[in-house]
């Protein structure tokens, strides 16, 4: 069973997302909370595998409840606000389910649950949700960027700058934070100031990566982690 809850201010919303559980099975509903604080102390108690979480919630929203999670469980976002949808991509949500939630769009997002794709069978076991892409705000718009455009990433304190294959993207953000939203296995950091794309990388040699459109430095804290990687050895070795 997957353990869950629901923060949820609305009671008829409460009661169609209760509803809609029943009716798909596999689930255990732990309890039902109308603002962040009530919900925060029952998960200090108890964890939990899944939250549908309503962005607008009196006194804290959804999304700055959610930042202020350490170890967040998986989350679906629930909403009567299209414009909340871009800045929800910040987080590695499941879903975004517009009210009034019929099952049919209901059960496809739990769909992505349920069929493997997030819990192993038969364990249950938890799994990043593969994701292509990521939306970067510049320039006052969210931008979508394909993993697979992206040459390297290069920090300049708390601005980033994106090489991509058509064009370079500017955004308020830093090196740590964009680390840990990108899929190890497809990007590599190699230096205090630099993230590469695994698979742009042309050359490794010397205290050097040759991007193919530019000469990257090693940072001497990052090549036994680099020397690990071309020779395929486990992190650690």
């Amino acid at each position: 069973m997957i353990k869950c809850i629901i923060i949820e201010d609305e009671p008829l919303a409460q009661e169609v997302i209760k509803s809609h559980l029943q009716q798909a099975g596999g689930f255990s509903l732990t309890g039902t909370y109308r603002n962040a604080p009530e919900a925060k102390e029952a998960l200090e108690k108890e964890a939990v595998d899944l939250i549908f979480l309503d962005i607008q919630l009196p006194g804290m929203t959804g999304l700055n409840f959610l930042r202020s999670l350490v170890n967040p469980p998986l989350v679906i976002f629930t909403t009567s606000y299209p414009e909340y949808a871009l800045e929800s991509y910040e987080f590695n949500v499941i879903d975004y389910l517009l009210k009034p939630i019929s099952y049919e769009r209901f059960s496809k997002t739990i769909g992505k649950i349920i069929d493997g794709k997030i819990f192993k069978t038969p364990e249950n076991e938890i799994k990043p949700l593969f994701r292509e892409h990521i939306f970067i705000r510049s320039n006052g718009k969210f931008l979508r960027i394909s993993f697979h455009d992206i040459i390297y990433i290069e920090g300049m304190k708390d601005y980033l700058k994106i090489h991509t294959i058509e064009h370079t993207i500017i955004t308020h953000q830093t090196m740590s934070e964009m680390e840990s939203i990108l899929p190890s296995e497809q990007f590599l950091r190699i230096h205090k100031s630099y993230i590469v794309s695994v698979a742009r990388i042309k050359a490794v040699f010397g205290n050097s990566v040759d991007m193919g459109t530019s000469l990257l430095p090693i940072g001497v804290f990052y090549k036994e982690k680099i020397m690990q990687f071309i020779s395929g050895r486990p992190s650690g070795f």
